[in-house]
């Protein structure tokens, strides 16, 4: 059906570049496909995925630590949602939010041990799932997937610069 969709606008309109509309959408079905699946997983704990990988982001770094900047920026938040965000995981006790040693200006966010447990708690039940995404994939295409969508994020980041206000 999309196929057809976007070969019925070509013809409506032919300077539309057809081929870039459909992978567009095809990022976007499985985007949100993807999404709701991950989302179905986080349900039964009570996370979102903007908490989910902001906990991940914590949970990667190697001192568990962050600032919200850096996390607005890494989990593409905006400050209001990230300070919810926060609100959420502190009332959880899966992180703390307090004054850097160094600079008592400067927040930092920090996850605690119980987050680092409900992390390594949450994460293997939901690997089987990923690999099975890409069944039939070899390592080959894997790498080259990979690469191509690091070129197209490449290409996005400078747009998302010069967007209009």
């Amino acid at each position: 059906m999309m196929d057809e969709g976007v070969a019925r606008v070509s013809q409506i309109i032919p300077e539309m570049p057809a081929p870039e509309a459909r992978l567009c959408r095809l990022m976007l079905m499985l985007g949100g496909t993807i999404e709701r699946e991950l989302e179905s997983k986080l349900k039964p704990h009570k996370l979102n995925h903007s908490e989910f990988l902001t906990l991940m982001i914590l949970y990667s770094r190697p001192d568990g630590s962050s600032t919200p900047g850096e996390l607005c920026e890494y989990a593409t938040q905006g400050a209001t949602n990230m300070t919810r965000i926060a609100n959420t995981l502190v009332k959880r006790g899966l992180i703390t939010r307090g004054a850097s040693k160094e600079d008592r200006r400067r927040v930092l966010i920090h996850i605690t041990s119980a987050g680092r447990r409900f992390a390594q708690k949450m994460l293997p039940p939901m690997f089987p799932q990923i690999g099975d995404m890409f069944a039939g994939f070899s390592a080959t295409d894997k790498r080259q997937f990979d690469r191509l969508l690091r070129k197209l994020a490449g290409n996005i980041d400078p747009l998302r610069e010069h967007r209009l206000p």
